[in-house]
C-alpha cells in the first residue's frame, strides 16, 4: 500500500479530517498519516465534534503530530496553507486549496470537510 500524508501548519483541523476520511473511505489503498509543520496541542474540538456527527469518527484520542514523526511517505497533500514542506526526493506532492474553517463557525467547518471528502474519493480514483 501507498502511504500517504496530510500536511498543514497547525495539524490540528483539516489535515486530521483528511488523514481519517482516507482511512475510512481509502484504507484499502493507502496507509495515511497527517502533521504540522507547527503542530497545535490539540485537535480542534469542533473538528472532533462534526467527524463525530457526520460520519462516527471518532478524533477525540488523536493529536497532532510534527513533519519529522513521519515515516518514508510516498504521496504529500498539502491543504494550502502555504506550509514550507520538505523535499523528498521520489515522493509526489499534491496542493490542495481548502480554507482553514477555524473559528469560522460549523458551515465552514462543513465545507472543508464536503471538500476534503471529495478530494479523498477523486484521489482514491486516480491513483487506483
Amino acid at each position: 500500500m501507498k502511504r500517504i500524508a496530510f500536511l498543514c501548519i497547525k495539524n490540528s483541523c483539516r489535515s486530521q479530517i483528511a488523514e481519517a476520511l482516507c482511512r475510512q473511505f481509502a484504507g484499502d489503498i493507502f496507509t495515511s498519516y497527517s502533521a504540522g509543520s507547527d503542530p497545535g496541542d490539540k485537535v480542534d474540538p469542533t473538528a472532533v465534534r462534526l467527524m463525530q456527527e457526520i460520519y462516527g469518527i471518532d478524533l477525540s484520542g488523536k493529536r497532532p503530530k510534527k513533519i519529522s514523526d513521519l515515516p518514508k511517505i510516498d504521496i504529500i497533500v498539502t491543504m494550502g496553507c502555504g506550509i514550507a514542506c520538505p523535499v523528498v526526493p521520489g515522493t509526489k506532492r499534491i496542493e490542495w486549496h481548502i480554507d482553514d474553517p477555524v473559528g469560522k463557525g460549523d458551515a465552514a467547518y462543513r465545507l472543508a470537510i464536503a471538500e476534503i471528502d471529495a478530494n479523498i474519493r477523486n484521489i482514491k480514483s486516480v491513483i487506483t
